[in-house]
């Protein structure tokens, strides 16, 4: 007695996949026209499954399933617009494809949280997708950098500019909490701020020889009002002139001083700028 055994074929993950090449012929032979539309809406609405799955695979990567599986639908009429059945190619051969590259340019174009290059973009997709082959043969420890680049084929130049760009993927709020600060200290109180003594420094040096350079009377005046702190008042009473005339040496001075240094910076800036042309 022969016994026959039968040995279980492992299930292909489309192996579900509607029979659509009757309507695919039917389209072929049709002119654009409300039939011809309808019978490809059929096909979509049978494929729709497949597509599906495909945006499954994708979840958990910071963007909604829901929004997945309505890209994936975007690139099924894709896929079933442009297919051409005389190719003898089947439409899922053509079809998967077409759909998980709709997927990954939606995650190129719209999850990046910083402006990343194309280059840069895949360069990141391929170091992260040799880290996982690395890692299930390496109890779990991450590859280092030279054995990302033998596994992949880049330099390790590229590896490096590709491990960087796994960090731009998504953004971090100023707001959010450091890790261990308990007491709500956060990234942006980290940030710096500008400091306006730096300039008032950077001024006061340049004001000194022009104030060096003013008449005795004026630079006493100038000294009395801002150093000593004095009034206008007090200044006219211990030099004997008037409180108007005090105001307006005061004035006349500190306007000619501030156009001066101004037209000091000015000149700097352009010869600097003509020395970085001609360099």
């Amino acid at each position: 007695m022969t016994v026959r055994t039968r040995t279980k074929r492992a299930r292909h993950p489309h192996d579900d996949a509607p029979d659509t090449s009757g309507d695919f012929r039917r389209i072929a032979q049709l002119e654009d026209g409300p039939e011809k539309e309808e019978l490809r809406q059929r096909v979509v609405r049978a494929w729709m499954p497949m597509a599906g799955r495909l945006a499954r695979h994708f979840r958990n990567r910071g963007e909604a399933l829901e929004d997945l599986e309505q890209v994936a639908a975007l690139g099924l009429v894709k896929a079933v617009a442009r297919y051409d059945i005389s190719r003898g190619c089947a439409f899922e051969s053509f079809a998967v494809p077409t759909i998980v590259g709709e997927i990954k340019r939606h995650f190129r174009d719209h999850m990046w949280g910083l402006h990343v290059p194309r280059r840069v973009q895949e360069l990141r997709n391929r170091v992260r997708t040799t880290q996982r082959e690395l890692s299930l043969g390496l109890d779990g420890h991450s590859p280092t950098v030279a054995q990302i680049a033998e596994h992949s084929g880049l330099s390790e130049e590229d590896v490096l500019v590709g491990m960087e760009a796994l960090e731009s993927y998504s953004t971090l709020s100023l707001d959010a909490e450091l890790p261990g600060a308990d007491d709500g200290y956060s990234l942006a109180d980290t940030i710096g701020a500008s400091e306006p003594g730096f300039e008032r420094v950077v001024y006061r040096e340049a004001v000194k020889p022009r104030l060096r350079q003013l008449p005795e009377r004026e630079r006493d005046i100038l000294y009395m009002r801002f150093f000593c702190d004095m009034t206008q008042s007090r200044i006219a009473e211990q030099l004997g002139i008037s409180q108007m005339h005090v105001s307006r040496l005061i004035t006349r001075t500190c306007s000619r001083i501030h156009q001066e240094v101004e037209s000091d910076r000015r000149h700097h800036e352009h010869d600097g700028a003509r020395s970085a042309v001609a360099a």
